[in-house]
């Protein structure tokens, strides 16, 4: 199979390359290195997947000339994981948000149009759910009130998902992700944030120390999207989590353990675009992909500060 993978450097882009190359396919990555974080990171996690099936191309979702070279050879699926993440930053600067987010997906979405390309995994986001009291959450629950530019963006993105493959037959597949960590994760994360200043002897920031989240294992999320790329409904939305919340206290006792490293932690108010907990309901996922989530947290936290001791490479 024939794979383009937008966003293939980065977290989960370069895990996904990495197993889809592991099973035979052939990878066409796009990446822009943009400079949300430092760059060299990102190009220290492609140049691990350089191999004769795996081919890639630099540059912005958003340019014509970008995505026909990444369409330059015949494409079965598309893997659309490039975004501009993070909720907090995007109340900072939306418009880039919403022309990231939203034109770079209408921007991929008219390409597998114009070309024929039938498949399409879109990375969606538990933020979509916004401030939704009901946990678990599940995919038929309302989810026309985000909390923030990022979610609106992507609540956008399931939109012009649905409508291209109502209009021209595309069969796409909406992965709503829950808290994704493990080795590679964004530096300004929450584990990886707390789990450097435990090892600094600096204190860890606490926004709302009693919410909780659905923290899910990288490994995990991507055996979700290579399911979602196989399956091949004609269109359906999937939550990828772990269904087991973690309040923030409990994560920092966990991190503790793991480290071996007392942290000193200060508890702060809630910030403008965060949510008060998070909680996936994945019958849906288990019972249409055969999916479930492995990797339990204090096992995937273990995993994750072994990366972070060997140097993060």
């Amino acid at each position: 199979m024939r794979v383009l993978v937008t966003g293939a450097a980065g977290f989960i882009g370069s895990h996904v390359c990495g197993r889809l190359l592991a099973r035979g396919d052939h990878v066409v990555g796009l990446d822009l290195f943009d400079d949300f974080y430092d760059p060299a990171r990102k190009r220290r996690s492609v140049a691990a997947l350089a191999a004769d099936r795996f081919r890639l191309v630099e540059g912005d979702i958003r340019d014509p000339a970008a995505v026909a070279a990444a369409f330059g050879e015949a494409v079965d699926v598309v893997v659309h994981l490039a975004a501009r993440a993070g909720v907090r930053p995007s109340i900072a600067n939306p418009a880039l948000y919403a022309s990231v987010n939203v034109d770079g997906t209408v921007a991929l979405l008219e390409a597998c149009r114009a070309r024929g390309v039938r498949r399409f995994v879109f990375a969606s986001s538990s933020s979509v759910y916004g401030g939704n009291t009901k946990v678990p959450f599940h995919e038929d629950d309302p989810v026309d009130r985000p909390v923030s530019p990022y979610a609106a963006t992507k609540k956008a993105g399931e939109l012009l998902c649905h409508t291209y493959h109502h209009l021209h037959g595309l069969r796409i597949s909406s992965l709503r992700f829950f808290t994704v960590y493990g080795p590679r994760q964004r530096p300004e994360m929450a584990i990886h944030a707390f789990s450097k200043a435990i090892l600094a002897g600096q204190s860890v920031q606490l926004f709302g120390a009693d919410t909780s989240r659905d923290y899910t294992y990288v490994d995990d999320v991507v055996d979700g999207v290579l399911a979602a790329m196989d399956h091949d409904a004609p269109f359906r939305v999937y939550n990828l989590g772990n269904s087991s919340p973690v309040d923030l206290v409990d994560l920092v006792g966990r991190l503790e353990r793991v480290l071996g490293k007392k942290a000193y932690k200060e508890s702060l108010p809630m910030q403008p675009g965060d949510v008060q907990a998070t909680c996936a309901d994945v019958s849906r996922a288990k019972a249409e992909l055969g999916w479930a989530p492995k990797i339990p947290m204090d096992e995937g936290l273990a995993r994750f500060a072994a990366w972070l001791r060997a140097g993060e490479p």
